[in-house]
């Protein structure tokens, strides 16, 4: 089991009071505490890799949109301080190393575990979005197509709040399964079942408000599952939002660490099925601190159970 992370993360700074903070880190730090995992330095990005999702006018603009000091919004949600571009390059960095070591094997083995921050689920094509610059596993997606010739990538987002950014930049691509989970309605107001990509290739599973871990259960055996085991992919990537729990404050879906544990797991056996157990899996949300300190604890170490 691998784990990837850079301090440079630590340098991403946000305004006071804002939910996706530097404290998250240790956090998440403390769920990751006693497992026994080869930890990694993440890389920072091939800017090739950026550009397998992002325009060349977008890449310059995140890179010059960085501060020479303090820290600037981008939007009202999305800011950026001095070393907010390397910690993103270095999320998408960790991401894509991920996928190059699960490919790659070894002793190691098969799964892994990206310590991403600025998280990257809502990042379009040329916008920044909800605390997000770049499409974090959208672009780990597309390495592992392009440069090591996978035919058949699943995607899972669990956060809480849709990926609109991960289906945009996978609308066009036949060759990535997307499947993403997430409160409705909620910000950003996206996610309907209707929207199914340009091939057919995107599935949303829109969740009442409430409905807590039975109801995603059932959605997950009804519609997601059933899709992975005829996707039969080559690899899975998760983006790992853990903003779905009872106690996060942004949302109301009233997970529960159990129902994490179950989800990866489930999602494991369809890796060990079709994948070589190939997984590779991104911290996206999660805000309440005691709680995603617990999900992490408990989502690694469910990777760790056979990778």
């Amino acid at each position: 089991m691998l784990v990837f992370s850079h301090d440079a993360a630590k340098r991403h700074v946000t305004p006071p009071g804002h939910p996706e903070r530097v404290e998250r880190l240790a956090a998440v730090e403390r769920g990751l505490a006693g497992l026994e995992a080869d930890r990694r330095q993440s890389p920072l990005a091939d800017r090739l890799d950026i550009l397998r999702c992002h325009t060349p006018d977008y890449l310059a603009r995140i890179e010059s949109a960085e501060p020479l000091s303090d820290i600037a919004p981008l939007d009202p949600d999305t800011w950026m301080s001095v070393g907010s571009f390397e910690a993103a390059c270095r999320a998408v960095g960790g991401a894509c190393a991920a996928v190059d070591a699960v490919i790659a094997g070894g002793a190691d083995g098969s799964r892994a575990f990206v310590v991403a921050r600025p998280p990257g689920h809502h990042a379009e094509r040329a916008s920044p979005m909800g605390f997000c610059l770049f499409g974090t596993v959208a672009i780990a997606a597309k390495r592992a197509l392009d440069m090591h010739g996978l035919r058949r990538v699943a995607v899972v987002d669990f956060d809480v709040h849709h990926g609109n950014g991960t289906q945009d930049l996978l609308w066009n691509e036949a060759r990535v399964l997307f499947v993403t989970s997430q409160q409705m309605p909620l910000w950003p107001g996206t996610g309907e079942a209707s929207e199914c990509g340009a091939h057919g290739q995107i599935i949303n599973v829109p969740l009442p408000v409430g409905s807590e871990g039975a109801a995603m259960r059932a959605a997950y055996e009804a519609s997601v599952f059933p899709a992975l085991e005829a996707w039969a992919p080559e690899l899975i990537l998760i983006s790992a939002g853990f903003d779905a729990h009872a106690d996060d404050p942004l949302a109301n879906l009233n997970w529960r660490e159990d129902d994490y544990v179950w989800l990866t797991r489930r999602l494991c056996a369809v890796a060990d099925r079709y994948s070589k157990g190939r997984v590779v899996s991104c911290l996206e949300g999660g805000y309440d601190l005691a709680a995603l300190e617990r999900c992490v604890a408990a989502h690694v170490a469910t990777l760790m159970e056979q990778g």
